[in-house]
Order: structure tokens, then C-alpha cells, then sequence
């Protein structure tokens, strides 16, 4: 019997330590490294990385550093794409070609979708003065029946830093209601 009672002021201690150091803030970490939240805002932090770009993991923050160095400009052949009208859950792909138009090297540090059902492709180069590039754009009609309008932000060393571009059309949902009259 005495031995069940250490058993239980020990676990008991035990559960009372666990419960004071989740209280102060920040558990064990101190004790065993870096916490998740921790890593990712380290992740964050090191923006002046030029390789660093996209999604932090973890979050749905978004790293767009803003470029350094001397500003060019960038003219899209065709901003709009209008991709008709598709079948919900069809994946609709498309290149959005541009020339930079400016004097200094074009660098496109981040593109974003406005939703996360557009996944843009960019080039990580730069692309010199006179040259051209392109920005492939996917997007994923799955449960997004009805009209739709998406946008993609290009961030980049051009004069304004942020220019569009966008996709849209109509997608077709799977449950159509029937027309009258047939």
C-alpha cells in the first residue's frame, strides 16, 4: 500500500511540473530546442536570403520581400486570360508571357494567387534588359463552380513593385440544374 501511494505523489509532482511549465509560457522548449513556432518565425526572419521566398511552412503568411537595387519595368503580352467556360474540377493551365521593357536586369522575387486554388510558376533568373520571360499559371476549378476571376500579384524590381495578372472564365459545376421545358 505504501508503494502505491509514492507511485501516485509522483505522478502527481510530475503532472504539477508539466502544468507550471506550459503555464509560464513556452512548455520545454528551452529544455529540448527550438519550438515549431520558433523555427518558422527564424524562417521568416531570414528574408535578407535571396533564395527565401514563397510560403513560410507551416503558415499561410506569405514572404514577398520587397527588391533591392535599381528598377526596371514589365509589359505583359496578354495580363487577361479568359480560359471559356470548364468543367468543375478540370485544371486549367496557362503562360503569361512579358518582356522586361526597363533598363536593368528584371528579378521577380515572389508571385502570389489570390486564392490557393492558383499556383503560379515563375522565373527565379533575371532577365536582362530587351529580354523575355513567362509566368505559367495553373488553376484548379475543383468546388469553385460559377464565374470566376483570379488574380496572381507579380512582386518584382519594376516601377510599381507589384503588377497582375489574371485568369478567368466560367467553370461548369457538376450538379447543373436542369432546364425547363425538356
Amino acid at each position: 500500500m505504501e508503494r502505491n501511494k509514492q507511485v501516485q505523489i509522483g505522478l502527481l509532482a510530475l503532472l504539477s511540473i508539466l502544468l507550471i511549465a506550459n503555464l509560464v509560457g513556452g512548455g520545454f522548449k528551452n529544455w529540448f530546442g527550438q519550438s515549431e513556432a520558433e523555427k518558422i518565425r527564424e524562417s521568416a526572419a531570414s528574408l535578407n536570403n535571396p533564395q527565401q521566398s514563397g510560403n513560410i511552412p507551416g503558415t499561410n503568411e506569405n514572404v514577398a520581400p520587397v527588391p533591392l537595387g535599381p528598377a526596371t519595368t514589365i509589359q505583359y503580352v496578354q495580363p487577361i486570360y479568359d480560359f471559356g467556360t470548364v468543367d468543375e474540377g478540370e485544371i486549367v493551365k496557362h503562360s503569361y508571357k512579358f518582356k522586361n521593357t526597363g533598363g536593368e536586369p528584371l528579378v521577380i522575387s515572389n508571385c502570389k494567387g489570390s486564392c490557393g486554388c492558383t499556383v503560379p510558376t515563375w522565373p527565379k533568373e533575371p532577365i536582362p534588359s530587351g529580354g523575355e520571360g513567362e509566368i505559367k499559371v495553373e488553376f484548379n476549378s475543383k468546388g469553385k463552380p460559377g464565374p470566376q476571376s483570379k488574380r496572381v500579384t507579380v512582386t518584382a524590381n519594376t516601377t510599381p513593385t507589384e503588377t497582375f495578372i489574371e485568369i478567368k472564365g466560367e467553370v461548369r459545376g457538376k450538379e447543373q440544374p436542369a432546364v425547363k421545358g425538356q
